[in-house]
């Protein structure tokens, strides 16, 4: 039962992460999510730094399960159109289903910015995001080069901020109002179609 607990706390404290922000983030206020005794939050993790760090390993965690679970069964994008297909429809997600996971991770970032043990958990996030993106885009048989790939991935990045705002104005004039547009633009100006 002690890693079932462990769990729902670290769950809760993703949930106010997206809910309240990083200021909302307290042991009351993960207990209140989690539905448990107060005290119970202080009890697993006793300082702010180590509720931070559990939803910091939380979401390693979760974006480990998605990623997986988005390619259980598949062995990538086999040309251009599917990898426009891919890169969209993880963009859809972020401001979709997966925007609260997305909101406490930026959370978890800033957090991050001045924590380094804390860098060091999340890490691995967008360490894979750079290694999967440059390998995705060889699988659609893409003139990739590193610096390629790293721009597609931090393009990719830079769009989530504003989907998760979702100011229309900011969509429309970045072309984040239609995601599927968006990545084929920024495939076409990364490698240009012969």
């Amino acid at each position: 039962m002690t890693g079932n607990r462990r769990d729902l706390l670290r769950d809760a404290a993703i949930e106010v992460l997206a809910a309240a922000g990083g200021r909302g983030l307290t042991h009351r206020a993960v207990d209140a999510a989690a539905a448990v005794p107060p005290g119970t939050a202080k009890n697993y993790f006793p300082t702010r730094d180590a509720l931070l760090r559990a939803a910091a390993e939380r979401c390693v965690e979760q974006y480990r399960r998605v990623t997986a679970e988005l390619t259980a069964g598949r062995a990538g994008p086999t040309d251009r159109e599917g990898l426009a297909a891919l890169l969209g429809a993880l963009l859809r997600d972020v401001a979709g289903p997966g925007r609260p996971r997305m909101l406490a991770y930026l959370e978890l970032q800033n957090e991050a910015a001045r924590r380094s043990e804390l860098a060091a958990v999340l890490d691995p996030i967008a360490a894979a995001d750079f290694t999967g993106f440059e390998h995705a885009q060889r699988l659609a048989g893409l003139p990739v080069t590193v610096q390629r790939a790293a721009a597609v991935t931090l393009a990719l990045h830079a769009a989530i901020p504003h989907l998760l705002t979702g100011g229309p104005a900011t969509l429309a004039h970045a072309g984040l109002d239609d995601p599927d547009r968006f990545v084929r633009g920024l495939l076409d100006a990364v490698y240009p179609p012969p």
